[in-house]
């Protein structure tokens, strides 16, 4: 995925507009740049119940449910979301993201679908998918191109209990080990518990979803010092919360960053006003890319793929344009009201930076 000129000079354009922690590319030499994202697709269901998950959810999304969710209203869902894949990351990148992680998809189907449709099927995503036992029927998933991407292998993470040792029934936590463009790196999606009952009475059990994260992170730590490993996915905290700084053990300062200490860059965005969802007149940043030591560049050294640059991708196409929640995701459904609109989250990505031999 090498950079043509124009990819090139944007991101020298970008480099002159950043924080001080950013990496700095050398205009004399050519360089090689793939791209990560992740994506809450929200509620992408079937119109089709599933009799081992939530029914009264579930029926919901079908044509004699709450949202008179029919098969016409689902393929503009799919498209819609693939519309979206398709543009993630062409501004520096011709094929888009090489790996993208998603969350809120109801099976293996729906993905399916979604990566046969026009706009994504010249692209020959292929899919890494477990079915979780969360209660209401959802996933986390990975899609890739292999013209960039392989996956050597792949594993599944349950998240059952918590604190005083409370069963409750959510998202496993994907682990895809691959080569991108021959480069060994690991990638984890999650999608931890909501808010639901209240942030500080549900933080529990995100601080265990956390732990389990950086749990994951240290075995392969353990095996691999140097691994290069991305968690990413739909945290439902924002980078500065508990579960985030001091269950994964992060750090917004790239200065700061070790074995122990993982990089967050979604927290330059949080401190400067940017999320992802916005809830009752305030910003969140739920969604998160973070980084082990093995991504952060010493010295500016891109001799492998390094960490560039990440980007909440809130194109204007994504926003409500006028109404009291003009600039808010446009949605797919408020209520029952269909608005054939996207997600109630923007993606977010971030690029991979290494020098072209």
């Amino acid at each position: 995925m090498y950079i043509k000129t124009l990819l090139t000079t944007s991101l020298f354009f970008i480099a002159v507009t950043l924080s001080a922690q950013q990496p700095t590319l050398n205009k004399d030499k050519q360089y090689e740049v793939a791209g990560i994202g992740f994506y809450n697709l929200e509620n992408l269901f079937d119109t089709i119940v599933d009799p081992d998950t939530n029914k009264i959810l579930q029926e919901d999304f079908t044509p004699y449910g709450k949202k008179n969710f029919t098969s016409e209203r689902y393929k503009q869902k799919i498209n819609n979301m693939a519309d979206v894949i398709s543009k993630i990351g062409t501004d520096f990148l011709v094929d888009g993201v090489a790996v993208l992680g998603v969350a809120e998809i109801e099976n293996k189907g729906v993905l399916e679908d979604l990566v046969n449709t026009p706009k994504l099927k010249n692209r020959n995503y292929q899919i890494v998918h477990y079915d979780s036992p969360d209660a209401r029927g959802i996933d986390v998933g990975l899609i890739y191109n292999p013209k960039y991407f392989k996956v050597l292998s792949s594993n599944k993470f349950p998240l059952t209990s918590y604190g005083d040792g409370e069963t409750f029934r959510t998202r496993d936590q994907l682990l895809v080990t691959g080569e991108l463009n021959g480069e060994r790196i690991h990638v984890i999606v999650a999608h931890w518990p909501s808010r639901r009952g209240g942030e500080k009475r549900s933080a529990p059990r995100r601080i265990a979803a956390g732990e389990l994260g950086r749990k994951i992170i240290d075995s392969i730590q353990s095996a691999e010092p140097n691994a290069k490993i991305v968690y990413m996915g739909d945290l439902n905290d924002d980078p500065v919360n508990k579960s985030v700084r001091k269950a994964m053990k992060t750090t917004g300062d790239i200065n700061f960053v070790s074995k122990s200490k993982l990089y967050n860059p979604m927290e330059e965005f949080y401190n400067n006003g940017i999320g992802t969802l916005a809830w009752r007149d305030a910003w969140n940043l739920f969604d998160q890319m973070i980084l082990s030591e093995g991504f952060v560049a010493k010295d500016n050294q891109f001799d492998t793929y390094k960490f560039y640059k990440a980007f909440v991708f809130n194109k204007d196409f994504l926003k409500n344009d006028s109404g009291a929640f003009k600039g808010y995701p446009h949605r797919t459904y408020v209520g029952p009201n269909f608005m054939n609109g996207y997600s109630d989250h923007f993606p977010v990505y971030m690029l991979l930076v290494k020098e072209k031999k």
